[in-house]
């Protein structure tokens, strides 16, 4: 029987530790691929990822489940992020200035709505480098919206809630950051179209 949101979230405030070990295997991953996106190095990701559930574990108690648990981790991993990087001694750096994994690139399929290439050619190390680019080049204000809605996979309303904005606020700025994207990449893949594509 597959144990629902509410039966889990029992389980975990009554300081189940099953539970908290379940809890941990099934968002850590995610957890930890936003971290690394938002953070300059995979050490400082870890640091994120392990305040995030030292946090969680102290305000579970506190939840009250109006948003799902791996949205409400997602938030807390931001401000435990957004806490670090203006810590005096940390680098000065866009708090999303690292977008993916190198192993683990993940490109929005929103991204290609403007052009007829085949899907493999989405692929070669040079197409990814340059919408990574454009990506890191998104005002920083879109940056987090786009990162959770486009390559997190959360809804609307999840990224809203995860970033304290209203639903209509996010649905705004995810459209202002695929405008902006679309208006930094449409020459390239234009040329690249006309081109016949590109050979790896």
């Amino acid at each position: 029987m597959i144990e629902t949101e509410a039966e889990l979230l029992t389980r975990l405030q009554t300081n189940d530790k099953v539970a908290w070990a379940d809890f941990l295997d099934l968002h850590s991953p995610h957890v930890y691929a936003l971290a690394l996106r938002l953070m300059k190095s995979e050490a400082d990701a870890e640091d994120v990822l392990q305040e995030t559930f030292a946090s969680a574990y102290k305000a579970i108690n506190s939840f009250e489940g109006r948003s799902k648990l791996g949205t409400w981790l997602y938030r807390i991993a931001y401000n435990a992020a957004m806490m670090r990087l203006r810590r005096p001694d940390a680098e000065t750096v866009s708090i999303e200035d690292t977008m993916m994994a190198e192993d683990g690139r993940l490109i929005p399929k929103q991204l290609f709505d403007w052009c007829c290439l085949p899907e493999k050619e989405f692929e070669t190390d040079e197409v990814t480098d340059k919408l990574e680019q454009a990506v890191r080049d998104l005002p920083d204000k879109y940056k987090s919206v786009f990162i959770l809605r486009e390559l997190e996979g959360l809804s609307t309303r999840e990224t809203a809630v995860a970033l304290n904005l209203t639903e209509g606020a996010a649905k705004v700025r995810l459209h202002r950051a695929r405008l902006h994207l679309r208006e930094q990449l449409s020459p390239y893949f234009t040329d690249l179209a006309e081109q016949g594509g590109y050979n790896a």
